[in-house]
């Protein structure tokens, strides 16, 4: 495109690219009039792409490590991270002023809450200083002196100079997901578009699902979009959807003609290169003949490398958009 700079950055921890990427957009803004209007497009991972610390690097990549490893959410990351940033919580939108803002948005986040999706960086804050402290000592974080008192800091709780728009979400993923099993021939079931909880606890979920529908006499689809989580136990490989679909495998391996699958819209899970995984009701055999344990690689969070030796990943690419997680339950006859 021409007049479009492109600037590749860290993600999910902010690198210099970052900063660099950032700093540019803040100079693009400065000293604009009032007639002025700035098109401003965010979409997932913006909270790391997008930044301008108050704090130390190294302390910021200290924090989001912990926070990353800690089992929190993203409601919760982001209610940190938009304290401790200078673009953050609305804090962008205020640096166009008086020039107008159209904000368009692609959300990642349950729900859609404006103020958190790439930690709304043009979208006043509602969240409190206390719920930030209550994070930190929920989870047992440790962090300086400076980052608490910047915790106790609230960004601002109203703009005057925003439109906001979203253009695509986890609800509108969920739909597609549904049309394509109905085409398939499956009879679709979406369960939600707001599952949040421990990615193997979802996949326990899902298993125990296709135990209690394994005497159907049709094709069945159940579907699940939304935003697990991991704790970080080990040291091994993988992200939250190839931990979710691996954890489904033990529970349908009695089953036939089973399947789960789970998936990050942007092609991405975690720190590796595939999108996510999948299994089915020969899995758990198939790990088993070469050795694998699937509690014990699941303690490991080394899902990736399980899944890579039964050629059960999902390797996509970039997608291009970033819409949360899908995961589908297959039952075919």
């Amino acid at each position: 495109l021409q007049n479009i700079r492109i600037m590749e950055a860290g993600h999910p921890i902010p690198d210099a690219n970052s900063f660099a990427a950032t700093e540019a957009a803040i100079n693009m803004v400065s000293g604009l009039s009032p007639e002025d209007k700035v098109l401003f497009l965010i979409s997932g991972g913006g909270s790391a792409l997008f930044e301008k610390p108050l704090i130390p690097e190294k302390d910021l990549e200290n924090l989001t490590k912990q926070l990353l490893a800690s089992g929190a959410d993203i409601i919760e990351i982001n209610t940190i991270r938009k304290r401790l940033s200078a673009v953050k919580g609305g804090k962008f939108a205020k640096l166009c002023e008086p020039a107008q803002v159209i904000s368009v948005v692609l959300s990642d986040i349950i729900g859609d809450p404006l103020d958190m999706i790439a930690s709304g960086p043009a979208y006043p804050d509602s969240s409190t200083s206390q719920q930030a402290i209550n994070i930190i000592r929920k989870y047992g974080l440790t962090v300086s002196e400076e980052i608490m008192e910047l915790l106790k800091t609230d960004p601002p709780s109203q703009l005057n100079n925003v439109r906001t728009k979203i253009t695509g979400s986890v609800t509108q993923l969920c739909t597609a997901a549904e049309q394509t099993c109905r085409e398939l021939g499956y009879e679709p079931t979406v369960l939600t578009a707001s599952l949040a909880c421990q990615a193997r606890e979802a996949g326990s979920f899902l298993a125990s699902i296709a135990q209690y529908y394994s005497s159907s006499e049709k094709s069945l689809a159940f579907i699940a979009g939304g935003e697990t989580v991991v704790q970080l136990k080990g040291k091994g490989k993988g992200g939250r959807n190839q931990e979710l679909a691996l954890s489904a495998a033990d529970g349908i391996s009695a089953l036939n003609n089973v399947a789960v699958f789970s998936i990050g819209s942007d092609g991405t899970d975690g720190p590796t290169d595939a999108a996510g995984g999948y299994v089915d009701t020969d899995t758990k055999r198939l790990l088993a003949e070469k050795g694998i344990n699937i509690f014990e690689t699941l303690e490991n969070n080394d899902a990736y490398h399980a899944l890579q030796a039964c050629d059960g990943l999902i390797i996509t690419g970039p997608t291009g958009t970033n819409v949360n997680d899908i995961s589908v339950l297959l039952i075919k006859r």
